[in-house]
């Protein structure tokens, strides 16, 4: 993967920046030393790395404001980085760039529950915000899989889901407003504590946009009432074809689960060992979940186990008990960290349409066969978001790049069947090559021509979303 050269003017003022750096902010909020700063060195896509020129850790909306206004008068590029839980590269450095890490920023500001919301701060962990309601009832809904570790700024970022996400929709969907401070220091605030906001859709334009345009200090966020009761089902499968078959109808019949989740059997199996959730021997694996009344949920799922069964499962169980339902919820929560015990790997992002489910499934199987390359399927079936883990071996030679062309094969897929680059995850440094598969160069265009407006320097998050030539021509200009 190719990235920038570094500019060596800054290299060779990395100290004065540095002691700029520690004037506008507490001693212990700015980290250079060498074999502390590759802690920053990549995220959670750790086949790239690279160490920053330094990194701050700011404590709130000010101190952000005075570092990057002080970065834009100096010509410093930032990479912003909540928990660095990015699969896509998303908060990859520079050598040349001042890390921004906002784990200092982790305060409740706000809560307002007659009008159903939150004011945080942006890192503070996603589960987290709802440990701060839920003893009175409430709870966030975006739920990603890393949730007991990732911020909410990564989730803006990325405009994050779940597996909830079938019902509750997506960080977007959740999302009332933001404070975010611009390139040159300017602070402002899009959104509020109100449902939409008028004029342009600047709120919608943030979220998703990594890091591109700004640096999210706090945010505002819908919490919601927590339901009733809930229950998961699991339904076993004797191919991966015959469980898509089943998503797809059980869409197709009006049913609204809140969370429909498959795993394959490499998955299923690299789970069970590792969590006991008791999952079936078989060749796909869904886990349905409902909620609501007790008279809901048995109305509910009443009618998808009779499409389940048309489609023969090996097994149709439903959780007996809480204990029974948190187990099963445990395996699926830990599957990307079950799998790394077997093996390196690169979990892939993008969205088919649910009814070429079957499909998307058959081709990647033959894409496996046809690199030499296992791949194993989790992902969140009821909206078509797919997570792709190619194994690889990083240590052998040549295994990175054949992953590579193979996940890109896989997101040429995604579009192909009618579907996109990503979901969830963004498009960081993994996916951004492949923007021209999905996008015109008219569309890019556009694209790079709201950066502008945003930071006309191109200082923000560098070598990131848009493709390399495209962005490191306009950063020079």
């Amino acid at each position: 993967m190719e990235m920038p050269a570094p500019d060596q003017s800054i290299l060779s003022r990395k100290a004065q920046i540095v002691a700029k750096l520690r004037s506008v902010l507490p001693a212990d909020a700015v980290i250079d030393a060498e074999e502390e700063v590759r802690v920053y060195e990549c995220d959670a896509l750790t086949a790239y790395k690279c160490p920053p020129l330094c990194a701050v850790l700011p404590a709130d909306t000010e101190e952000v404001s005075a570092v990057l206004k002080l970065c834009s008068q100096e010509g410093v590029p930032v990479v912003p980085r909540g928990s660095g839980t990015s699969l896509a590269g998303g908060a990859l450095p520079t050598e040349d760039c001042v890390i921004l890490g906002v784990a200092r920023l982790n305060e409740v500001l706000e809560t307002d529950y007659p009008n159903r919301i939150i004011r945080v701060q942006s890192g503070r962990t996603n589960l987290s915000v709802t440990g701060a309601v839920e003893e009175d009832g409430f709870f966030y809904a975006p739920d990603p899989s890393s949730q007991l570790a990732c911020a909410i700024a990564g989730n803006i970022a990325m405009n994050s889901g779940g597996a909830h996400c079938l019902k509750y929709g997506v960080t977007t969907n959740n999302l009332l407003g933001v404070t975010m401070v611009m390139m040159d220091g300017e602070v402002v605030e899009i959104g509020g504590g109100h449902l939409d906001a008028g004029g342009l859709d600047i709120l919608g334009l943030i979220c998703g946009s990594e890091g591109q345009l700004g640096v999210v200090t706090e945010a505002t966020l819908r919490i919601l009432s927590k339901p009733e009761g809930a229950r998961p089902v699991l339904m076993g499968f004797d191919s991966n074809e015959v469980a898509g078959a089943c998503v797809s109808d059980i869409i197709k019949a009006g049913v609204l689960p809140v969370a429909i989740e498959f795993m394959d059997r490499m998955l299923i199996g690299v789970c069970e060992e590792f969590a006991g959730a008791g999952y079936p021997d078989c060749e796909a694996l869904l886990i349905v979940e409902v909620e609501g009344s007790p008279e809901e949920i048995d109305f509910q799922l009443e009618k998808i186990k009779a499409i389940a069964k048309r489609h023969n499962p090996v097994e149709l169980r439903e959780a007996e008990s809480p204990d029974e339902a948190a187990r099963i919820w445990a395996g699926r929560k830990a599957a990307f960290s079950a799998i790394g015990r077997v093996s390196d790997y690169m979990c892939l992002d993008g969205t088919i349409p649910v009814s070429n489910l079957p499909y998307v499934l058959r081709r990647i199987g033959e894409l496996s066969k046809q690199y030499g390359l296992r791949v194993g399927n989790v992902f969140h079936a009821g909206d078509g978001n797919m997570h792709p883990l190619i194994l690889y071996d990083a240590n052998k030679p040549g295994d990175l790049e054949t992953c590579e062309s193979m996940g890109a094969d896989i997101l040429r897929l995604c579009v192909e069947a009618g579907g996109c680059l990503t979901g969830e995850h963004g498009v960081g440094v993994e996916k951004r090559d492949l923007m021209y598969d999905q996008f015109s160069a008219d569309d890019i265009e556009l694209q790079l021509k709201v950066k502008d407006v945003f930071d006309p320097g191109w200082l923000l998050n560098p070598a990131k979303v848009f493709p390399l030539k495209a962005s490191e021509g306009r950063r020079v200009a």
